[in-house]
């Protein structure tokens, strides 16, 4: 194993519900539209990859036609991203459990670590800079970097050109199921973290499935599916997946 990729969204922070469901519905407040996402609304969405795809995909389904949606959608993204950047800003949305602790241990081990998110860029640095400025990334792959969003592989087939690394020497941290499809059609190792948004998804392919990747001294995860022989105490840490992949 020489390389980590994380994905952001629900994994690096729980984004969706308590950041970007807020972002979305005060930019569509503050834009006169004439409606609001409620959680269950959302849940469907986020099974389209990526903002604009979202916001034009609903709009699509209360009759827009694409020629006059296209600038609203630009409008509403760019003003919900604002939103979301200012509440990452403000530490209203705090790291999920053993994150830095885990990306600390890739970094003492000296192997790649990367963020392979379909969020938008500004989003993803934004992030680091406020919450991971410590951690040393080598890679950062987001927003509009590739053509084709999860569950198609592209993004995690750019990592691995971008890296120069082989699929069975990587590992993904993803959340949902679009994001395990897209690592494992990629050939990488993936470990899900499951969040409310995530948890009744399928993530059968996942190798380890766990709650979270837990602290010692904070919350601790469960594990739920996988991970065969994974001596796990609440707290997955990077030599267990090292042991267990190498396998």
């Amino acid at each position: 194993m020489r390389g980590i990729f994380f994905d952001q969204d629900g994994v690096i922070v729980d984004t969706e519900r308590d950041g970007h469901l807020v972002a979305f519905n005060r930019a569509f407040q503050e834009m006169g539209c004439d409606f609001q996402w409620d959680p269950e609304t959302y849940h469907r969405l986020l099974q389209i990859a990526g903002g604009r795809e979202r916001i034009r995909h609903y709009l699509s389904s209360r009759g827009a036609q694409a020629a006059e949606a296209d600038d609203l959608v630009e409008r509403l993204h760019k003003r919900k991203t604002d939103i979301f950047l200012e509440l990452v800003e403000s530490g209203a949305l705090p790291l999920r459990p053993g994150v830095k602790r885990f990306m600390r241990e890739v970094n003492s081990a000296g192997l790649i670590l990367g963020i392979c998110t379909t969020s938008n860029e500004r989003a993803a640095r934004s992030i680091i800079a406020m919450l991971l400025s410590d951690i040393r990334f080598d890679l950062v792959l987001a927003g509009d970097v590739v053509a084709r969003k999860k569950p198609d592989p592209e993004i995690y087939l750019r990592a691995l050109r971008d890296t120069g690394l082989e699929p069975r020497e990587c590992a993904a941290i993803e959340d949902s199921h679009n994001g395990v499809e897209a690592a494992k059609n990629a050939g990488l190792f993936v470990v899900a973290t499951t969040n409310p948004y995530t948890e009744k998804e399928d993530l059968s392919r996942a190798d380890i499935v766990v709650s979270c990747l837990g602290d010692p001294d904070g919350e601790s995860g469960t594990l739920r599916r996988g991970g065969a022989g994974l001596k796990f105490d609440g707290v997955l840490r990077l030599r267990q997946i090292l042991a267990f992949f190498d396998r």
